[in-house]
């Protein structure tokens, strides 16, 4: 070992361990965060849901001559407007990349508070990658709660840092689970199943998330994806085959919007011009343009493939797989893990892109996405029409300060704030 790396280890080290004493936020808002970002009105509650889905296939041990069924455990984190005069502040335990570790978190949402009462808010489902869990995006579920809005994210199970199993398991599960969630939130009973308004539902998906997120929305498999040795066994994902009765049965009217973090799944030959063809809600994408595990080009594709629906495209320059979606690397994750071949701080970060500003852009514009299609607000579109690159947007204000004719500059970011992203929209037909 170079006495260059010992220097970097020690300086890794001596981070993890100030972080460590103190909080690991999953809330903080930027003082250059874009307009729709901060928080909401609403006070925050939070709690931990078990839920079962009966009758699944165990891919895990799927055989040639065998496919067993099981019960599907989910754990699922669901964030809500609180009634009024709540106290916010909580903690969360999880467990980091490596599987092993725990950590705290803190954010806004009080556990287990009393629902807010007459309303009902609209559903956002929030589904992880592969490896990840519920919490990776706990940023986002606690904002839009914040906003009006129930969010529910999946512990998915067989794709959990806990509990990784073969990836089979994930591509056939992925939009089974998103579905099931949909329905198991919709006939929730009690004060928070009261104020959920699941016939206004969007899905929120980063990676394996959105691969099963784009499934759900339409965008049925190609034939060669349910034969790939390494997939799911048996044939069994022509459950999700494009144009199969199956995957048709997928299929929910309640579910309106459609956010896609980094999807996978274009890039191995999952989706063909028929497939994506097939979505046929508003889909927002969101992606680093030097992503290499997704790859950019394949989610391009994937953006210029849906010509049956209104998408947008939101590119960070420069960043790679972790744009957006993952929470902020907690301190512990600074430290090499004895599990890993790569410190866990990896699986969170983006070498050139600062989290907490990625999860502000990504607040920011869920918040105007969801705002359109789930609640109907006009106003929201104003955010979601814009120049397609950020640095050709003019600031130009009057004396008093509003826009001139010549203002271009993207709506809801201050000056000299939007730069290294492209935002491009495409219509149904395009």
């Amino acid at each position: 070992m170079t006495a260059r790396t010992i220097q970097a280890l020690a300086t890794v080290a001596a981070a993890a361990l100030t972080g460590a004493a103190l909080a690991n936020p999953i809330d903080q808002i930027r003082p250059d965060a874009p307009a729709l970002a901060p928080y909401g009105m609403f006070p925050i509650g939070v709690q931990t849901l078990t839920a079962t889905i009966p009758g699944s296939i165990d891919v895990l041990n799927v055989t040639e001559d065998d496919v067993p069924l099981y019960d599907r455990p989910l754990t699922l984190e669901v964030w809500y407007p609180a009634e009024l005069g709540t106290v916010q502040g909580g903690s969360y335990t999880a467990f980091l990349r490596d599987g092993v570790t725990e950590v705290t978190l803190t954010g806004r949402a009080a556990r287990d508070a009393t629902p807010a009462t007459g309303a009902q808010f609209p559903l956002v489902v929030i589904s992880h990658g592969y490896p990840g869990n519920r919490y990776l995006m706990s940023h986002l579920g606690e904002n839009l709660a914040s906003k009006g809005y129930v969010a529910v994210s999946i512990d998915h199970t067989d794709s959990t840092y806990s509990d990784q199993g073969a990836f089979g398991s994930t591509l056939l599960n992925r939009p089974l689970d998103q579905a099931f969630v949909v329905d198991h939130m919709a006939t929730l009973e009690g004060q928070l199943g009261d104020i959920i308004d699941a016939d206004n539902t969007g899905v929120i998906g980063y990676s394996m998330g959105g691969y099963g997120a784009l499934i759900f929305g339409g965008a049925g498999v190609t034939q060669a994806s349910t034969e790939f040795s390494w997939g799911t066994p048996n044939g069994l994902l022509e459950q999700h085959l494009a144009g199969s009765e199956s995957h048709e049965a997928l299929m929910d009217p309640r579910i309106k919007a459609v956010i896609a973090i980094g999807p996978w799944g274009n890039n191995a030959g999952f989706w063909d011009a028929d497939g994506l063809a097939g979505l046929r809600v508003p889909l927002m994408l969101m992606a680093g343009s030097d992503d290499d595990v997704s790859v950019y080009g394949a989610m391009r594709s994937i953006f210029d493939g849906a010509v049956d629906t209104d998408r947008h495209l939101l590119t960070f320059d420069h960043a790679n797989h972790n744009a957006a979606a993952p929470m902020p690397a907690p301190a512990e994750a600074w430290m090499p893990s004895d599990t890993l071949d790569f410190v866990p701080f990896e699986h969170y970060a983006d070498a050139v892109w600062d989290t907490t500003r990625m999860n502000n852009i990504a607040q920011h514009f869920a918040t105007a996405f969801m705002g359109v299609h789930l609640k109907g607000d006009p106003e929201m579109a104003a955010y979601l029409d814009l120049v397609p690159d950020s640095d050709d947007g003019v600031h130009a204000l009057d004396d008093a300060g509003n826009p001139t004719e010549d203002h271009t500059y993207w709506a809801g970011f201050a000056a000299r704030t939007a730069k290294g992203l492209t935002f491009e929209t495409k219509r149904t037909g395009e």
